[in-house]
This record gives structure tokens, C-alpha cells and sequence, in this order.
């Protein structure tokens, strides 16, 4: 375990896992690293999370099509819009964290109870979601708030993106389920890519050794056949189960991290 090339493969199959599940890609990556994975630089975490996004991309390619050769349809023109106001929310007050110099934290015990506030949030907003009607669309205020969801995920490890942005669409926006998890995997594409692309052109300026683009491309390959693999399988489901197990294993794990860090 204690070849760097074996890790990353690792990492990648953690990342690759639990970037579109509602458990945080980032507390994950942060648990393998401290408990024995080694450090990353977070240019490596992004970079392998943009694997992940990619398998989203190749899943939803006829979806992306459709929306993109369509804009002439009303419809289609106003959930484009929505993705871009959801996009530029995350992207503007992405700038003013990244000009406060904002760093993740390097300790467990943060993401041990984001995980569990996370948890608990999910199993009341399932319970608030199921008291109210779906639409099949998300609504302006989800898309906003989706937005800001995937900063307060950024900002606080232990958060998840995807579980943040799929309940906020759902218990904000009143979309159901399948809608909201759509919407939150399509605007993650352009919301990572950038990122990468800021972290990729970061690290061009400071220099990358070869050995270092090495473990960037592994851990992207290897993220995104993963993500494929796991997206595929949420998608089907989702179509009849609730996020209720997500919830209870982020409680769980936790709960131990909490147990054991002390």
C-alpha cells in the first residue's frame, strides 16, 4: 500500500465512488489521505474529480444534445438558463473564496460532523419533499439556490455537492427527485471543468513534474470509469428508492470518526 501510483489508483476508485453519491467525494478523499493514502495537493483532488464529471458527460450527452440543439423550444432555453445562473452563483462567489485564500481543512473532526449534519438534513428534507408536490422542472429560486449550494459544499469538506444540490432543487425548488438529480449532475459539468481548468492553469504557471501529471491522469482515468459505473447505477435507483441510506451511512461513519479521533 505504500506505492504512490497504488494510492492514486485508490483514490481514484474512492473519488470515482462517491462524487455523484450524497456522501462527499472531498470528506472521503480527506478520510483515505489521513488514514493512510497520503496527502494530495488539491489540484490532484479537483483534477480527479473532473474524471468523475466526465463520466456524467458521456451519460448525459444526448440529454446535453438535446438541450443545446433545441434552444429555439421555450423550454429548453429556460433550463439552460437556469443552468447558467446556477453556474455563475457558483462561480463568482467561487472568485471571493479564492481571493479570501480559503483552505480546506486538514483535520477529520469538521467532516465527521458535516457527515452527520448532512445525514440528519437529508432524512428531514426527504420527509419535508415527500409532504409537497413535484414538479418536473427545477423552478428559478432551485436553480439559485443550487448555485450556492455547491459553495457551502466546497466550502465545508463532509458537505456533498451532489447531495447539497439535489436537496436544495427538491425541498427549495419543490422538484422531484429524478429532475433534481439531473439537474444537480448537469450543472456540476461545467462547475468542475472550470475549476480543473483554474487549477490545471495554476499549476502550469508554478510547473508540474512529470511524475506529478503521472498521478493526475491515473486518477482521472480511474475516477471517471468508476463514476460511470456508480452514476449509472443511482440512476436506476433513485427511480424507486429515497436517499434515506445515504443518509444513515453518513451518520454512521461519522459517528466513528468522531469515536475515533478522540
Amino acid at each position: 500500500m505504500n506505492d504512490p501510483l497504488i494510492q492514486t489508483v485508490l483514490l481514484g476508485i474512492i473519488e470515482g465512488i462517491t462524487e455523484f453519491l450524497p456522501i462527499s467525494s472531498t470528506g472521503h478523499l480527506l478520510i483515505a489521505e489521513q488514514l493512510g493514502l497520503g496527502a494530495r495537493s488539491d489540484m490532484f483532488n479537483v483534477v480527479i474529480q473532473a474524471g468523475a464529471i466526465l463520466a456524467v458527460t458521456v451519460i448525459y450527452w444526448q440529454r446535453l444534445w438535446k438541450l443545446l440543439s433545441g434552444l429555439d423550444q421555450l423550454e429548453n432555453r429556460q433550463y439552460v438558463f437556469k443552468l447558467a445562473v446556477a453556474f455563475l452563483i457558483t462561480a463568482v462567489l467561487g472568485l471571493v473564496i479564492t481571493k479570501l485564500n480559503f483552505k480546506l481543512p486538514e483535520h477529520l473532526q469538521p467532516v465527521a460532523w458535516a457527515l452527520i449534519i448532512g445525514g440528519v438534513w437529508m432524512l428531514a428534507a426527504e420527509w419535508l419533499a415527500a409532504k409537497r408536490p413535484d414538479y418536473a422542472q427545477v423552478t428559478w429560486l432551485g436553480a439559485i439556490v443550487v448555485g450556492i449550494a455547491q459553495i457551502v459544499a466546497a466550502i465545508f469538506p463532509g458537505t456533498s455537492r451532489s447531495g447539497a444540490t439535489i436537496f436544495a432543487a427538491m425541498l427549495i425548488g419543490g422538484t422531484s427527485r429524478v429532475a433534481a438529480t439531473e439537474f444537480a449532475f448537469i450543472v456540476g459539468i461545467p462547475t468542475m471543468y472550470a475549476a480543473s481548468a483554474s487549477k490545471l492553469y495554476e499549476a502550469g504557471k508554478a510547473g508540474v513534474s512529470a511524475d506529478e501529471w503521472i498521478h493526475l491522469v491515473v486518477g482521472f482515468l480511474v475516477s471517471a470509469i468508476v463514476a460511470f459505473t456508480a452514476v449509472k447505477w443511482l440512476l436506476r435507483y433513485i427511480q424507486t428508492h429515497r436517499f434515506t441510506m445515504f443518509a444513515w451511512y453518513r451518520i454512521v461513519v461519522g459517528v466513528l470518526l468522531l469515536v475515533f479521533l478522540n
